[in-house]
């Protein structure tokens, strides 16, 4: 996960937004609350992921951001500018989830059209794409057609073109989505980069191992609702769900068949099982289910009350996938 020191300033700033939109159908108008009250914020500097299910409405917040909807209710600003306003729009890069470049282009002259979109001269633009170039791996491939480009490629591409007028917001929806393990590796580096330098992203993606490697920060949003917010350990934090694996060393079978029937007698409630292959010579592992460190650290004591051996102890912790998994109460994979 990304440790770059960030500032306290909000960046983005969400408050209480809303978004109802109408539909019709032969049974009269209905309405649909696409978001219910979202509030969040993103600080200068900091990679924050916005997580969810689909149909979550991570979209239709992507869209408020960039001014591309209103909000019903609520209010979204940028840098302390009203979200959609010209000057916040100027400090923007976006990214989306599949960026359509005509294959007549190479990358240079696809840099050179997007430059160009955002009023800047030849000379500047020229000078940025030999800097943007380096930064995603594309020197030496930006006068090949894009037809002969990889989805990797043209992800970085991607990157690239939403940097192209050096904004200070990076809003990126599904940058991985898609691509093989090194294309994923390649995308996350240059995201990485762009962090270390000061840019704030902002990311929209459903991958989550990704997110828990590159963001400081997450937001998972379900059903137009905000769910949870902070850091992954924050979040972590509301999910009792470590397991611990202990590696104890008795004299025999008996031994440790007579501790194990102990242990389920006194700590009823820590969903304690012994697996049934050895570890080494005398030695079995112990699975336990226990709530919080403070009673890790007495089970380990009533463990050295009797005399028993232990070679080695894990804790897994939930990972963001138990997280997600228990704030948005979905069961099966992501969609």
């Amino acid at each position: 996960m990304s440790t770059t020191p960030v500032s306290s300033a909000p960046i983005v700033n969400v408050e209480s937004v809303g978004k109802c939109y109408g539909s019709w159908s032969l049974r009269g108008s209905q309405k649909v609350h696409a978001l219910k009250g979202v509030t969040l914020q993103a600080r200068a500097g900091e990679v924050f992921g916005l997580l969810g299910p689909n149909g979550a409405g991570k979209t239709t917040l992507i869209k408020i951001l960039l001014g591309v909807v209103r909000p019903t209710s609520g209010k979204a600003s940028l840098f302390g500018e009203a979200a959609g306003s010209p000057l916040a729009r100027s400090r923007i890069g976006y990214l989306p989830e599949t960026l359509r470049v005509d294959r007549h282009h190479t990358a240079r002259s696809a840099l050179k059209f997007y430059g160009r979109l955002s009023s800047m001269g030849n000379r500047q633009i020229e000078k940025r794409s030999d800097e943007l170039l380096e930064l995603v791996g594309l020197r030496g491939r930006d006068r090949e057609s894009l037809k002969r480009f990889s989805k990797g490629m043209n992800q970085r591409l991607g990157l690239a073109q939403a940097l192209i007028h050096d904004p200070d917001l990076l809003v990126l929806d599904e940058p991985t989505d898609g691509l093989d393990p090194v294309g994923r590796s390649e995308v996350r580096k240059v995201i990485e980069r762009l962090s270390e330098s000061g840019k704030t992203i902002f990311l929209n993606s459903h991958i989550l191992q990704e997110v828990e490697v590159v963001c400081t920060r997450v937001a998972i949003l379900a059903d137009g609702e905000i769910r949870g917010a902070g850091t992954i350990d924050e979040l972590a934090g509301g999910v009792t769900s470590d397991a611990v694996s202990m590696d104890l060393v008795f004299d025999d079978q008996e031994s440790a068949d007579r501790f194990l029937n102990e242990a389920l007698e006194t700590h009823t409630d820590y969903c304690l099982k012994c697996e049934a292959s050895m570890h080494g010579r005398g030695t079995h592992r112990l699975i336990a289910k226990i709530p919080e460190q403070a009673a890790v650290d007495q089970f380990v004591d009533f463990l050295r009350a009797r005399g028993v051996s232990i070679v080695g102890l894990e804790i897994k912790r939930p990972s963001l996938e138990d997280t997600f998994m228990k704030l948005v109460g979905i069961p099966g994979d992501l969609v």
